[in-house]
């Protein structure tokens, strides 16, 4: 079972498959940065100085001026500034996970397709392409060898 177990495991797509789930976490650990170091700031500065990370709604009675006091409150909240952020870090992945399917597809097209074996021949007359299995050129009449 060990043994079997071994094989299914060094196989390929599981090797390959496992790279690319960690290459995967790392990629949304950047992009998740990107958002929220990089791109929010700035959008939050044109939108009047706005941090979406800080947007929330408490649940309770009580009020409080930021999410850190509301969370050593205990407060139950909805944290929709942390929502947007995480649909943006979404979004980015999508589209660079589209973009990366779509070169490859296009690479995949690129490859040779294989060789179809002709179904027709040349008329030594006329030229004209006639079925291989023709006896007679079906525009000149002139006798044709199959094949």
């Amino acid at each position: 079972m060990l043994e079997e177990f071994k094989k299914f495991a060094m196989r390929g797509n599981v090797v390959d498959m496992a790279v690319g789930i960690v290459i995967g976490a790392a990629f949304g650990k950047i992009v998740s940065s990107f958002v929220g170091d990089v791109l929010m700031p700035p959008l939050g500065l044109a939108l009047g100085g706005m941090d979406f990370s800080g947007l929330f709604v408490t649940l309770g009675s009580a009020s409080y001026p930021t999410l850190a006091a509301a969370k050593a409150a205990g407060a139950p909240t909805l944290n929709y500034g942390l929502f947007i952020n995480t649909l943006v870090d979404f979004i980015i992945v999508a589209f660079a996970l589209f973009l990366v399917i779509k070169a490859m597809n296009r690479l995949k097209k690129d490859e040779a397709a294989p060789a179809k074996a002709p179904d027709t021949k040349k008329c030594p007359e006329c030229l004209s392409e006639i079925p291989l299995a023709a006896k007679r050129c079906l525009y000149c009449t002139s006798p044709v060898s199959p094949r």
